[in-house]
């Protein structure tokens, strides 16, 4: 197992089969090891700097009818609420205040937010703020609606592909949602100029290890700029409620792979890690992640975006929020750092 490891870390790659051989062979002391190899990828390649990102979840309306997700269309027990204009820019005011130089917009699909009053947000927090970068995650758009958000001034997208497994994300969404347009609308970001953000839950029923080195091919094939991984984790209020959640250690393993494989990658240590650990998100960092996203919502709309139960700082305000953050990132032995963070390969066009 350990020659397998060093081989990802000297070649940064692995056929299927020897991905498959580790996951399937994973014991303790080879998950330690794996750690160890992430972590010294990690801090070669990217320093012990810890960026944040301003997290903004301004809609929880979405059209989707995903079969794991809090805010799923049919949810009649969701509170809804969306963020205007102003609320919005109130926000990064105070996110700027703070130090922040990302802000996160993130959302369900919700067709209010036409691509005429994203425009005039996504301008309107680049006139305010211009030395920030702008990242969205509002889920698959048209090639048009992309290129006018970029074309406005936004920087990023993150739009997690679930799972590379057709079957897999044929059973845990509605129809008329399809892996091959999931895939198309990652390539059109990159087409476009943006830095790309994908990724996959861990522990989804039904996910195999197999399923698991396809998410990896997938991924290496992409090359994203960011990747998004977290545990599935269920809601009271979906179809999936009674599932198991997944665990902490098949997530970290998988963080520790996917530095080893790309090993400049943005790599968030997510809040869903934090939720099913009280230490998950230090762990994360330990295992090779580079990047946490503190909530900068308004407390009073925290808990309605409830993706999944038990969500973490759903109470707390901006400003302890990060204070909370930092202090938790100084004790596992890295620097906060608020700059803009963007990956070494990108360049506007």
């Amino acid at each position: 197992m350990r020659e397998l490891t060093d081989q990802l870390v000297r070649d940064h790659c692995l056929s299927k089969e020897e991905l498959l051989y580790v996951l399937d062979h994973m014991d303790e002391d080879s998950r330690a090891y794996l750690t160890a190899q992430a972590h010294e990828t990690r801090v070669r390649y990217c320093g012990k700097g810890v960026y944040l990102r301003g997290l903004i979840e301004f809609t929880n309306y979405c059209k989707r009818d995903c079969l794991y997700c809090g805010i799923r269309a049919s949810n009649q027990n969701a509170c809804r609420y969306r963020l205007s204009a102003d609320e919005i820019m109130a926000v990064c005011r105070k996110g700027y205040d703070l130090g922040y130089r990302t802000f996160v917009l993130q959302g369900g699909e919700d067709v209010f937010f036409t691509d005429e009053r994203m425009e005039e947000i996504i301008t309107r927090i680049k006139a305010g703020f211009p030395l920030c970068a702008v990242t969205l995650s509002l889920g698959e758009k048209p090639f048009a609606s992309y290129e006018k958000y970029f074309q406005a001034g936004a920087d990023r997208y993150l739009l997690r592909h679930e799972t590379a497994s057709p079957a897999l994300y044929r059973r845990l969404h509605p129809p008329g949602m399809r892996l091959e347009h999931r895939i198309q609308c990652l390539k059109n970001l990159k087409k476009i100029g943006y830095q790309v953000g994908a990724g996959f839950m861990v522990g989804l029923p039904g996910q195999t290890n197999a399923d698991f080195v396809e998410d990896l091919y997938f991924l290496q094939e992409l090359q994203p700029h960011m990747i998004g991984i977290g545990p599935f984790i269920p809601h009271k209020d979906t179809p999936l409620a009674g599932e198991k959640a997944g665990t902490v250690e098949a997530t970290l393993v998988l963080l520790s792979l996917i530095r080893l494989l790309l090993p400049e990658v943005l790599l968030p240590a997510t809040t869903a890690l934090g939720t099913i650990d009280p230490t998950g998100r230090e762990k994360g960092l330990k295992a090779g992640a580079n990047v946490v996203m503190p909530n900068l919502s308004p407390g009073e709309v925290r808990e309605k975006y409830a993706l999944y139960d038990g969500k973490i700082c759903t109470g707390e305000e901006a400003a302890e929020c990060l204070h909370c953050i930092q202090s938790r990132i100084a004790r596992a032995g890295f620097l906060a750092d608020m700059s803009r963070g963007d990956h070494p390969s990108w360049e506007r066009k």
